[in-house]
């Protein structure tokens, strides 16, 4: 089935990016995955190539484009190259909308074109050791100091925490923090009293950097806030549905890209004295999953088309975000079964498809958290 959700220039920018992938990732990746961290280079070459701050707007070195679409052909490609390390999608698209809608103009000049160029590497900071999809649990604490706020606490399964420059920290910054209770403040590298733990030891996604931070009397200047004081809840919900929507995006994909690897392997691979695509189950196996696979592709395509037109809801983006995710999990664990022993193999591509996959139904809110999001919206 054509797709018919991207243009002659959703295309042209595919292309670039395979080049991209092909000349600055590609050949450094099984270094990096050893590394358990990814070259600044490689963030400093994605934003010479323009893939950095697509939405921001150009003066400040962007891409000037609100268009969603661009955003999943980055993670489509990103996903199907196998390299989930260079975590583009975290910096554009569920960092980069805190700043270009939350930021002040000064705010904008300080941090946007470094957020461009790849100079300034973000992060996110919520999830704590007691916290994690309950927002009402945060315990990290900001007191009001006059001129500056003193921050204490820690977060912990936070991405890109060993190369970020610049933190969004989620902090209480009332005694009663909740929903009420939470405000936005920016820590940068280098502030006194702001350290960062392990690089936490993943099964999958090894490249990407997942840390822990640590605050201990972070002085945060005023001027550091990021959107409303005591707003954070209304902030973080309006902007979850394009997380989710990232993190979809790169389930179908996945989905997509790994029956495609197993696809040609069934056709390869002989057992009997034939090869195993002459076997009715396997043939019922790729059958029922390719089957899934176009289903979804056809729902989050409609997604991906409503969120560029400002009109998708976080009901739907729940919808996506749950079932894309779960089903590259399901296909990534019978395309390994398939594999037979190989499967097992790190050196396969289904292998690490398995493993870096995992984690998609956790992140930005587990299956369970979507399924409660989108009961309450049907029954109240």
């Amino acid at each position: 089935m054509k797709r018919q959700l991207f243009t002659e220039d959703h295309e042209a920018f595919r292309e670039t990016v395979r080049t991209f992938l092909a000349k600055e990732v590609t050949p450094h990746y099984a270094q990096w995955e050893k590394d358990g961290i990814v070259s600044r280079d490689a963030w400093r070459a994605a934003g010479r190539q323009g893939l950095l701050g697509l939405a921001v707007p150009e003066e400040y070195g962007g891409g000037g484009t609100t268009d969603f679409r661009y955003s999943a052909v980055l993670a489509e490609e990103f996903t199907r190259a196998g390299a989930p390390g260079l975590a583009i999608g975290l910096h554009n698209d569920i960092v980069g909308p805190y700043l270009t809608s939350l930021a002040t103009d000064e705010q904008k000049r300080r941090w946007l074109p470094g957020f461009c160029t790849g100079e300034t590497i973000t992060a996110i900071a919520m999830t704590e050791p007691g916290a994690g999809s309950d927002l009402q649990g945060i315990r990290t604490a900001a007191e009001d100091r006059g001129d500056h706020w003193v921050l204490n606490g820690s977060k912990t399964f936070i991405s890109n925490g060993i190369l970020a420059d610049l933190v969004i920290v989620v902090a209480r910054t009332t005694p009663e923090g909740g929903a009420h209770g939470l405000s936005l403040l920016v820590v940068e590298r280098g502030a006194p009293g702001f350290e960062r733990g392990r690089n936490l030891d993943k099964i999958g996604q090894k490249s990407q950097d997942t840390a822990e931070l640590f605050f201990h009397d972070v002085r945060v200047p005023k001027e550091n806030l990021l959107g409303e004081l005591n707003g954070a809840f209304v902030h973080l919900m309006t902007n979850l549905a394009q997380e989710r929507m990232a993190i979809a995006v790169a389930g179908i994909a996945g989905a997509e890209h790994v029956l495609e690897l197993t696809t040609r392997y069934v056709k390869e691979r002989e057992a009997f004295g034939r090869p195993l695509a002459k076997l009715q189950h396997i043939r019922f196996e790729i059958a029922e999953m390719a089957t899934e696979c176009a289903v979804t592709r056809a729902f989050l395509d409609r997604c991906i088309a409503d969120h560029a037109a400002g009109a998708l809801d976080a009901v739907h983006a729940s919808m996506a975000k749950w079932w894309a995710t779960e089903l590259h999990k399901r296909v990534a664990d019978r395309c390994l079964q398939l594999h037979g022993g190989y499967g097992y193999m790190t050196e396969y591509p289904v292998a690490r498809a398995f493993t870096d996959g995992r984690i998609q139904t956790i992140y930005g809110g587990t299956t369970e958290i979507m399924k409660e999001i989108i009961g309450r919206s049907l029954l109240g």
